[in-house]
């Protein structure tokens, strides 16, 4: 038996509003902003100390990755609001 609607059994489509998510609103997510990367041997690492300088695979200014659950989402910006640091999304990634 077909479900009402056209018939061919498919529902036209209906565009879709904030209120429709509500039953979503309140999982939690894990959000991570990605500075750069780098690499090192242990020993380097175990020698590090309060004050030591990682160097990063990223220029200043360069964009840094934003992801969702492990998912790249976003890139965006290093921004400084009032005494805490934020990012700013400058490009939102498309899913492939």
């Amino acid at each position: 038996m077909m479900p009402p609607g056209r018939a061919d059994g498919v529902e036209p489509h209906q565009e879709k509003t904030a209120a429709d998510l509500e039953a979503v609103f309140d999982v939690p997510v894990r959000i991570s902003v990605v500075l750069g990367r780098t690499k090192m041997p242990v020993s380097n690492l175990l020698r590090m100390d309060v004050g030591t300088v990682i160097e990063l695979d990223r220029q200043v200014g360069e964009a840094v990755e934003i992801y969702i659950n492990d998912r790249l989402v976003a890139r965006g910006e290093i921004v400084l609001v009032e005494s805490r640091l934020g990012v700013t999304m400058t490009e939102i990634i498309k899913a492939a």
